[in-house]
């Protein structure tokens, strides 16, 4: 889909699908402004607005690369051999956008914690919905470790009070997006009638 292909919602939300291998352009300014007053529009019980977004770009995303590769090394994971976190950077290197996510929980407030996870999360499927439907392609990664607690620390989000959800990359896809089949809503759907 180009950025100036017009679509019905329906079918953009048919044909948005991850997209791993991103280049420059980002979207422009006004285009995040955009991007991430979507994420605003997502189901909110208690309007707690439970999303954080932290941007992460230029130069910064290098710091990233630094500052969560040598947190996982530090974490004693195993799947960071050289060869994955040459891999890693290279991919960082060519994305020119990472949103950090994170879900700020009320601990006060009679929502249950589940539910303000819940609430982050289709805040960023609505940012997803949005970078695709402007032309744009994303990957929501929990690698970079997200599940270290040093790297949520260091971007911000003490543990006590969030929980992280990772990142999302953007950046206009750097070669063709493949069309996917996707599962027939009814293997996945029945209908309850009381009984």
């Amino acid at each position: 889909m180009s950025q100036t292909e017009t679509v019905s919602p329906l079918h953009a939300l048919y044909t948005r699908r991850s997209v791993k291998f991103l280049r420059g352009p980002a979207p422009k300014p006004e285009e995040l402004d955009q991007i991430l007053q979507a994420g605003m529009s997502a189901p909110d019980h208690g309007a707690l607005r439970p999303w954080r977004f932290k941007i992460i770009r230029g130069e910064a995303i290098g710091k990233l690369a630094d500052m969560a590769l040598d947190a996982v090394k530090r974490s004693g994971d195993p799947r960071m051999t050289p060869e994955k976190e040459k891999s890693v950077r290279e991919w960082m290197a060519g994305v020119p956008l990472f949103l950090a996510l994170a879900a700020k929980i009320d601990h006060n407030s009679k929502v249950q914690e589940q539910e303000q996870v819940i609430a982050a999360g289709t805040a960023v499927m609505n940012v997803l919905n949005a970078v695709h439907m402007l032309g744009y392609g994303a990957f929501w990664s929990t690698g970079l470790g997200t599940y270290v607690e040093e790297v949520q620390e260091k971007l911000g989000f003490d543990s006590l009070d969030h929980r992280f959800l990772g990142f999302l990359a953007i950046g206009t896809p750097a070669c063709a997006v493949p069309k996917i089949e996707r599962p027939d809503f009814r293997d996945f759907t029945s209908e309850w009638t009381g009984a």
